[in-house]
């Protein structure tokens, strides 16, 4: 289970054990993709960008390692403390700014239903001047569906060192971030734009997961079924992760509108903005819901469970009452004193056998018409 606040900083970005992948350099000349000439460096993609105003470059790193990293930081001149953020994952989402960089912090989800999980994914955005760097800490990619996708990776059903299969999930990952030539005429925030899109898209889905979840609790609540309380836990935890991601979400968002008069971002960017701030609202608002709801369910398991114990109780407390009757009698005459004269009565034992069936027939009775049998 992915906790971004609660799991301690890993450093270096790329998770230990997951293959490497170079970065992916894409230049954008008014509006119209195209892929960088092989072996081109960061600092390539900063020049072609800074060399006239309507060019732009997108670096992807998939997979960044220490040493693309310090590249980046090399090249693009940042600043100690945003490379050092760089370097350790583990972050919550935010947005600063070192001069004429922008950086910020976001994480996607998504909804794993084979262990009713959510994972997170964290990526770092760098924009400086006309160019734009992605990085995905977590080692993984997104395409169009929000899944995590690996360059040269494979899905269990193909070859991962097929290098058809790794153009494809590059064609992928350019579908997703740079598919509207109009929107990328405006710049890298275009991109950075369409990010944060598609991430606040990619919640959707999840809050479906979750509240599928949420209906099998309800009825698992009612029917008794004891390790629903366990599971209540998980899904609250699942959904708190998820309100810091989004309400994070939603400062970083508010800091970048903040921004649009100072730093004259378009009109149509705005709106663009505007629009994921919207959705990212209502994706709030369900999940704030959804714990409400989650909140009162496990209140609800409670006084169920609460109720079944008094029941119990009261079966428990019942039996023992009609059990202590024939005890009582039986103890009394178990004394063994010399001069107890039931002792030499002829009827003495099936008089005390009766009386024990009496008193344990009359206190069944009575418990049962209080409805504690």
């Amino acid at each position: 289970m992915a906790r971004p606040h609660d799991a301690p900083a890993r450093t270096r970005g790329v998770t230990p054990g997951t293959p490497s992948s170079p970065p992916r350099t894409r230049y954008v000349v008014d509006g119209h993709l195209s892929f960088a000439p092989p072996g081109t460096t960061v600092a390539d993609a900063l020049h072609f960008a800074d060399a006239a105003p309507e060019r732009m470059a997108l670096v992807l790193f998939p997979t960044p390692t220490p040493a693309a990293i310090d590249e980046l930081a090399d090249a693009w001149d940042l600043h100690p403390l945003l490379v050092e953020d760089l370097q350790h994952a583990g972050q919550r989402p935010k947005l600063e700014r070192y001069g004429d960089v922008l950086f910020l912090v976001v994480r996607s989800a998504r909804y794993v239903d084979e262990l009713e999980d959510v994972d997170f994914f964290e990526f770092h955005v760098v924009v400086r001047g006309n160019a734009i760097a992605v990085l995905c800490q977590d080692g993984r990619w997104i395409d169009g569906s929000d899944e995590a996708a690996l360059p040269g990776a494979t899905d269990g059903t193909g070859d991962a060192d097929d290098a058809d299969d790794a153009d494809d999930a590059d064609d992928a990952d350019d579908a997703t971030l740079l598919d509207d030539e109009k929107l990328l005429r405006l710049g890298p925030e275009a991109v950075l734009y369409r990010l944060l899109d598609a991430i606040v898209d990619g919640y959707v889905p999840v809050l479906r997961g979750l509240a599928v979840d949420k209906e099998q609790i309800e009825r698992q609540v009612f029917s008794g079924d004891a390790a629903v309380t366990e599971r209540i836990y998980r899904l609250s935890q699942e959904v708190i992760d998820l309100q810091h991601a989004t309400s994070a979400l939603t400062d970083v968002l508010e800091s970048l509108r903040q921004g649009f008069d100072r730093y004259g971002i378009p009109e149509a960017l705005q709106s663009y903005l505007q629009d994921v701030a919207d959705h990212l609202a209502r994706v709030d608002s369900r999940v704030e819901s959804l714990r409400d709801a989650l909140s009162q369910i496990l209140s609800v398991n409670a006084t169920l469970v609460g109720q079944r114990q008094n029941e119990d109780m009261k079966k428990i407390s019942g039996w023992a009452a009609i059990l202590f009757a024939p005890t009582l009698i039986g103890a009394i005459y178990g004394m063994n004193f010399d001069h107890m004269p039931e002792t030499h009565w002829l009827l003495g034992y099936p008089l005390a056998l009766a009386a024990m069936v009496a008193f344990g027939v009359a206190l069944y009775i009575v418990f049962k018409r209080k409805d504690w049998m």
